[in-house]
């Protein structure tokens, strides 16, 4: 049995604005995992199951080089485009196909299934691509990966930017800046899809970052699930009437983002810290023009807790619940911090950056 895994991830600043091109934002990879577990079927029929979905098990047979699912409402889409993308990717290659058991086991919801807000499609749409690609014996890289899963990723929900893909890929601290989806579509419909992964894509940039050595991440969740899809299709709608006032916001987030790359090239928390209250503001005026709730009760008590404890605070992600993040140093108070936010209905989780040269 091949098992492959895939970390969680969390937005740090430049949400919404990443949606476009020349647009960073930076993320970071937690130690929370998807983990994708494939061998070979024993009888000619394959399972696909999720113990996070234990009542839906879903098995397919083998016609040709189509997978065929026996059962049609499930909740394994983003698993099942990642195997066709990948399938047809090592199909491309001369790869004879086989009939498998895919078992999926996931450490990022809560005991009771509540969604924690850290990238659970995006983590099993990797750690899918990544088993699939060992069973089959292809060679890999970072890259690689990166790119069929975004494919596959996007197929599926037909918005975002893939910085989340990024993040399980890579690993750690990145500053991330998405690709021209257009450009991509165009390619995925004349192309192999080996030429199109071979490719330079138009817009891409992942860079790691290095943080300042005495920079705490500190997580709060609400306790409150949100839907990302959702408030961006939302954002999306409103794009043509407010052209203007989002051009701006655009500009001012990668700005905003660009200096706090320049504060992890410089180890310099003060200037992080102040690029992630500057993002804050930027992102209750977006919410504000745009009629939505990104900064819900519970995410701005979480955030005046953290200031309080002299923290730099703001949501994480599309915001609507899930969870809020704090840059802290030295001078925060973590102890005091986590328990005023456990008195106020805020869980602290106590997961830490995951790296791959952690890993190694």
């Amino acid at each position: 049995m091949i098992t492959e895994k895939a970390p969680g991830k969390l937005y740090i600043a430049g949400e919404y604005a990443v949606l476009e091109q020349d647009c960073p934002a930076v993320l970071v990879a937690v130690n929370q995992f998807v983990r994708v577990s494939i061998s070979n079927s024993k009888n000619g029929r394959g399972l696909i199951h999720s113990k996070q979905y234990s009542q839906d098990s879903i098995h397919w047979v083998r016609k040709g080089d189509k997978m065929v699912i026996d059962n049609r409402d499930n909740p394994f889409e983003y698993i099942l485009s990642a195997i066709a993308y990948t399938e047809r990717y090592c199909l491309e290659q001369g790869i004879k196909l086989r009939v498998y058991d895919l078992h999926v086991n996931s450490d990022l919801d809560s005991a009771d299934g509540k969604k924690f807000g850290l990238g659970s499609s995006a983590a099993v749409t990797v750690a899918t691509v990544k088993a699939i690609l060992r069973f089959y014996q292809m060679p890999t890289s970072n890259e690689l990966i990166y790119k069929l899963s975004a494919i596959s990723h996007y197929s599926v929900q037909g918005n975002g930017s893939a910085g989340d893909i990024a993040a399980s890929v890579y690993g750690g601290w990145i500053a991330y800046q998405t690709f021209d989806k257009a450009w991509l579509k165009q390619e995925l419909a004349h192309k192999t899809l080996a030429g199109v992964v071979q490719e330079a894509w138009p817009g891409l940039k992942i860079q790691l970052l290095n943080p300042p050595k005495a920079l705490r991440l500190l997580i709060g969740w609400s306790q409150q699930p949100a839907s990302t899809s959702q408030l961006v299709d939302e954002t999306n709608a409103n794009k043509e009437q407010l052209e203007a006032e989002y051009q701006k916001f655009l500009k001012r987030s990668r700005r905003c983002v660009i200096k706090m790359i320049q504060g992890f090239e410089a180890q310099n928390i003060k200037l992080i810290q102040e690029q992630i209250r500057i993002n804050r503001r930027l992102l209750s005026h977006f919410a504000k023009i745009n009629h939505i709730a990104i900064e819900i009760p519970r995410l701005t008590k979480l955030i005046d807790i953290a200031e309080r404890h002299h923290g730099a605070a703001k949501t994480s992600g599309a915001g609507n619940g899930d969870c809020g993040i704090v840059i802290a140093d030295e001078t925060t108070d973590v102890a005091a911090l986590e328990t005023e936010w456990r008195n106020n209905g805020i869980l602290p989780l106590d997961f830490h950056v995951h790296s791959l040269i952690s890993e190694k």
